[in-house]
């Protein structure tokens, strides 16, 4: 990636119309540089409709991701959830390739009151079968972007997608800074957290890793028991000038996802105040 890029999750409200075609315009428009197409109830999309959105996009030089849907639980009890969690990301994956996207990112699974050590092998042997699908439906050039959760339930920390990332191929990282504030129950927040979640990055998957991020980013309501509802960053008690100042000190590239329920405004809002601060070293 050329460089930090910021957009929104769906099509920004003050779009003409309610569609992703509108969404790319009005990120043109308002000087925004990526939108993640959200499939969060389902792939729905025509090959005519992604046709004209791929060229859309890269005729603004808007970059495009996507979401998959919300019920993609790749380690459920019930084994025939599992079938349909893979089923619904390939969909995703197929889309990516037909509208120009290049990654898709999703909640990957719930413990299930198991532990992690229990999941993981499930949840890595779910996406190793999914990247087989990938290839033999010649989508090669599309990443699996597993997000990092905002809840304790939900398989999805960092150590985890990160050792994901490690042992499976195609597979990278989504990181909501937000999330891992809200799983942490408010531990994670700050410059030096945020620092650190970073370099344990860099250590663990070199340099080249901060170089493609995909970031989402947004205030976050929590409880102990995690993520309740996303807010508005100046309503919300994380402090995302911290994380704007830590992508620019380590020289992050790639793209931030805002989330928050004004979506365009706080996108906005990050963007300038990164473009307006220098980095420490």
């Amino acid at each position: 990636m050329d460089r930090l890029r910021f957009g929104t999750g769906g099509s920004p409200f003050s779009s003409q119309k309610r569609s992703t075609l509108s969404g790319i315009e009005r990120i043109a428009e308002l000087g925004l540089e990526c939108l993640e197409v959200e499939f969060v109830h389902g792939v729905k999309m025509s090959a005519e409709e992604a046709a004209r959105i791929r060229e859309r996009s890269a005729a603004l030089d808007v970059k495009l991701s996507a979401h998959g849907p919300y019920y993609i639980n790749l380690a459920s009890l019930e084994k025939q959830k599992i079938g349909a969690s893979r089923a619904m990301l390939l969909q995703t994956a197929k889309a990516c390739q037909a509208m120009g996207a290049d990654r898709f990112t999703f909640h990957p699974a719930f413990y299930q009151q198991r532990s992690s050590e229990e999941v993981y092998p499930i949840v890595k042997e779910q996406l190793q079968l999914l990247r087989t699908s990938l290839l033999e439906n010649g989508i090669t050039a599309v990443q699996i972007r597993p997000e990092l959760t905002g809840k304790p339930t939900q398989f999805g920390n960092l150590e985890e997608l990160i050792r994901l990332a490690h042992e499976v191929e195609g597979v990278a990282l989504c990181v909501d800074f937000a999330h891992a504030q809200a799983r942490s129950g408010g531990q994670v927040n700050g410059y030096d957290d945020f620092a650190g979640m970073l370099t344990q990055i860099k250590s663990e998957l070199g340099k080249a890793t901060l170089e493609d991020m995909h970031i989402h980013m947004s205030g976050i309501n929590f409880t102990a028991k995690g993520e309740r509802n996303h807010l508005v960053l100046e309503e919300a008690e994380i402090d995302w000038r911290a994380l704007m100042q830590a992508l620019k000190d380590f020289k992050v590239k790639g793209l931030v996802i805002c989330e928050s329920p004004n979506l365009e405004e706080d996108a906005l809002k990050m963007q300038e105040y990164y473009e307006g601060i220098g980095g420490r070293g």
